[in-house]
């Protein structure tokens, strides 16, 4: 039995199994390697959407640093047997600054760089993160940082937008207008999490502060929205709040459609919020779809 030096990494690898690398014999120069994905011949269909999903990536969300969880893609043509996915980092890469500007202008044009690098016709892309954002508590205006969650997705087809969409989760509170009506003392409320998905118009300007605007939509219409913060006064302001606008919710999602649908930079937008009911096993939910 061979023995090893164990006072050396060297030698305990060895001890616990490793071996010398081969002699090789084929190339080690990028330029000498066989490159497969750009074999060109009739490869029976072209391909819609090829890419990578789950690539997590720094992200800026207004002035906040967060994590990006990306899928990119691109379209294949038919003489093409595939795409090289290492040049899609490569495109992130050069849009990174400290992270990825979150925002439709720069997403479109990292999806122009990437089109470019793949020469490739169509490219898209979803990013989802934490939006962070500053709240003040309703009486004592204390201020802390809330969030949602935020996902972004474009698509391009040459220098055309073909798909322009955010989706917004918040957290809400939601009172039961039933227990409210029965009960001697009180009712019961749960957190609500709303989702709006909204069709953003690709041929109107989109206004400068659209997220805090659907958000608006989202928290305003529920019992109340939730704080980072409260004091005792702030306690006091929401219960009473919560109490004073029952919600089920079908008159939830119906209340933030009324608000949505006069924004004329939407073509339209679906909407779910899901009860974690609190006196039951289950969940509540209603969902609504509308497009102008």
């Amino acid at each position: 039995m061979t023995e090893f030096d164990l006072s050396t990494r060297e030698g305990r690898w060895k001890h616990f199994g490793s071996v010398d690398p081969i002699e090789g014999t084929k190339p080690t120069i990028k330029e000498e390697m066989k490159d497969l994905q750009s074999t060109n011949k009739h490869f029976l269909f072209e391909i819609e959407e090829v890419g990578i999903k789950n690539l997590v990536y720094p992200v800026l969300v207004d002035r906040f640093q967060t994590a990006g969880n990306f899928s990119f893609s691109t379209s294949l043509n038919i003489d093409e047997k595939g795409i090289n996915m290492s040049r899609i980092l490569e495109s992130v890469e050069k849009h990174y600054n400290n992270g990825i500007e979150l925002d439709f202008d720069s997403l479109y044009q990292l999806l122009r760089s990437l089109q470019e690098r793949m020469n490739q016709n169509a490219a898209g892309l979803d990013v989802s993160a934490k939006w962070f954002f500053d709240r003040h508590s309703p009486v004592t205006q204390i201020k802390a940082v809330g969030h949602a969650d935020v996902t972004y997705g474009l698509a391009i087809n040459k220098e055309n937008v073909t798909r322009k969409e955010l989706t917004i989760e918040a957290a809400v509170t939601t009172l039961c207008p039933c227990s409210k009506e029965i009960s001697e003392y009180s009712a019961h409320n749960q957190r609500g999490i709303v989702t709006v998905k909204a069709y953003i118009n690709k041929d109107i300007a989109l206004i400068d502060d659209y997220k805090n605007v659907i958000l608006d939509a989202m928290e305003a219409n529920a019992s109340s929205m939730l704080y980072p913060i409260l004091k005792r006064p702030d306690e006091k302001s929401v219960t009473e709040r919560a109490y004073e606008n029952p919600r089920f919710v079908e008159d939830l999602i119906r209340l933030i459609a009324a608000d949505l649908v006069d924004f004329e930079w939407l073509d339209g937008f679906d909407i779910e919020c899901r009860n974690e009911e609190s006196i039951h096993q289950h969940d509540a939910f209603a969902k609504l779809k509308y497009r102008k």
